[in-house]
């Protein structure tokens, strides 16, 4: 439930007082409450900064190489293009190894 603090302090302006002291100390309490605002915290989880560490990643990679693409693509449709069985599955491997590491 909210309390309208302002509306209190409004209707508390058109009550006579009880007495003086107790009204004072009244009064001091709600300014001393209206002075302690609670801070807001934030917490990011541990996903969010996986993917805030892959982003980065990412930022840091070089752009495509247009001209190497095409080349390649050249070398496949002339069938120049030699695939290494061993390297290709090394590559495949460590990949393998990176994403179990970083648990993508």
């Amino acid at each position: 439930m909210a309390i309208d603090i302002k509306h209190t302090l409004s209707n508390n302006s058109t009550l006579s007082p009880l007495s003086g002291h107790k009204n004072t100390e009244a009064k001091t309490a709600l300014s001393q409450q209206s002075r302690t605002v609670p801070s807001d915290s934030v917490s990011i989880t541990s996903q969010a900064q996986q993917v805030q560490g892959a982003q980065s990643s990412l930022a840091q990679l070089p752009e495509m190489d247009m001209a190497k693409i095409d080349a390649i693509k050249l070398a496949i449709s002339e069938g120049h293009y030699k695939i290494d069985p061993e390297k290709l599955a090394k590559n495949i491997a460590n990949l393998e190894n990176e994403l179990v590491q970083n648990k993508i």
